[in-house]
């Protein structure tokens, strides 16, 4: 029954209703951080299938992979380094959880590296790019291992940028083998 001065509602129907609020807001809360968790637990470590790797153990990817930024920037959105299930390959490093990128070092050759072969220069370091289904893989051509870094189409190219940085300040340039 409404209070007969002012024609508010009784005191006990604005209490309920401030508790079902509160109640809503509580329960609004729990279900974001219960869903945030699932989505973290869900990218969980990235399994990675091995692909040879004879110079994985060189001193080149010693230094590369001790060098590689814990971040890169893609599309203006910041990518993180990403855990590797074990058995991890050797010299590899991620980033990102959906589409992740994928550094590999001391790798062989790439059969598609010829004299004919259309290189890209990214900032001092010689890329052979090889098109991929929904990803490319771009080759170090001119250092002392070759390294690949397989990347989403939907990514940018700063994360290239970024890597051929720490190539060309960690690496030497060395003229290109084919053979």
């Amino acid at each position: 029954m409404p209070d007969s001065d002012t024609g508010a509602p009784p005191r006990v129907v604005l209490v309920t209703a401030a508790a079902l609020a509160v109640a809503l807001a509580v329960a609004v809360a729990v279900f974001a951080l219960t869903q945030r968790s699932q989505d973290s637990a869900g990218s969980g470590p990235l399994p990675l299938v091995p692909v040879p790797a004879p110079a994985a153990g060189s001193p080149g990817c010693t230094t590369l992979l001790g060098a590689v930024p814990a971040e890169l920037t893609s599309n203006g959105t910041t990518l993180k380094v990403r855990t590797l299930a074990d058995p991890a390959p050797p010299a590899t490093v991620a980033w990102g959880d959906q589409d992740p990128l994928v550094l590999r070092c001391g790798l062989d050759r790439p059969p598609e590296l010829t004299p004919t072969a259309a290189l890209r220069l990214v900032n001092k370091v010689q890329w052979l790019q090889v098109p991929g289904d929904g990803s490319s893989t771009w080759y170090v051509v001119d250092r002392e291992v070759y390294a690949a870094l397989t990347v989403p189409d939907s990514a940018g190219t700063g994360p290239l940028q970024q890597i051929s940085d720490t190539v060309a300040a960690k690496l030497p340039a060395k003229p290109l083998r084919f053979s």
